[in-house]
């Protein structure tokens, strides 16, 4: 063996180093969001800590409405006490210009609501459902996240996206397979203005794609112009003429006077590419 050589952990091992890291918290507060990670991070913290583990969800017009029903259900489902909270990021001075830091205003308002949400319920620290390989994104988010002291107990048991995955499985979660989600104001290029309007025309156009037997898309907002990401496998089945016609008549239903299939299919943060596009111009 090379002297000073650390074998990488297994999967077992970090599942127990996240046990125990949620256990010498004592209590804690998990913002869910009803994803992948932020199911797993409940259900083991819910595990460990038992009644002193409590979920919060906070709910506003950037979270698509049937992600509000299934936040429900799923901590419902893990017999969790679950606080849901309004919030109102939209109004926060900075979000609806939709800044290359959007989601450092989204991540402070909702760390605003859970402080205060987790002192008086009386747990004693706040979670994250971050995982390692977030950390390689733009992801201004987690500069207010160490800002206001919340935790990423997941990231510091080493656990990447697809081991997130792997143990959601191990453990029976519904989650282990759902598509990546991010809140609706990742549909518009940095720049454009969010609007409650325009966050409705977004949602409903993708539950519509849903209902059509697409699982893991993005509509992107570009004015007149939806802009459709999907997986690349099913770009085939959305030109079938009559799957075809479908969507274009709900596009235009939903106001867009243009419905668009990008052939480079589904790719989460696609957006923030223009940003070093941007850079690279300067």
């Amino acid at each position: 063996m090379l002297v000073g050589y650390t074998a990488p952990m297994t999967l077992a091992e970090k599942h127990a180093k996240l046990r125990s890291l949620l256990a010498d918290y004592g209590s804690a507060l998990v913002c869910f969001s009803g994803g992948v990670d932020s199911m797993l991070l409940l259900r083991v913290a819910h595990d460990v800590l038992g009644d002193k583990c409590i979920a919060l969800t906070t709910v506003s017009v950037t979270m698509a409405k049937s992600e509000r029903k299934a936040a429900l259900e799923l901590a419902s489902s893990l017999g969790v006490r679950h606080e849901v909270v309004e919030s109102r990021e939209l109004q926060r001075p900075g979000f609806a210009e939709n800044p290359t830091n959007r989601c450092y205003h989204c991540k402070a308002e909702l760390l605003e609501i859970a402080l205060p949400a987790a002192e008086r319920l009386g747990t004693k620290a706040v979670l994250l459902g971050t995982n390692l390989d977030d950390l390689g994104d733009h992801r201004p988010g987690l500069k207010a996240a160490d800002e206001r002291g919340a935790h990423h107990p997941m990231v510091d048991a080493g656990l990447t996206k697809d081991e997130v995955r792997t143990l959601s499985k191990e453990l029976g979660l519904a989650t282990w397979d759902k598509p990546q989600l991010a809140c609706l104001s990742s549909r518009f290029p940095y720049g454009t203005e969010i609007t409650t309007e325009r966050l409705r025309q977004v949602d409903e156009f993708e539950d519509g794609l849903r209902a059509l037997g697409f699982r893991q898309l993005r509509v992107r907002y570009h004015g007149e112009v939806a802009r459709l990401e999907l997986e690349s496998a099913h770009l085939a089945r959305a030109l079938a003429p009559d799957v075809r016609e479908a969507i274009v008549g709900l596009g235009r239903k939903l106001g867009f006077t243009f419905v668009t299939l990008d052939l480079a299919g589904f790719s989460s943060g696609s957006l923030n590419q223009l940003i070093g596009l941007r850079r690279a111009r300067a």
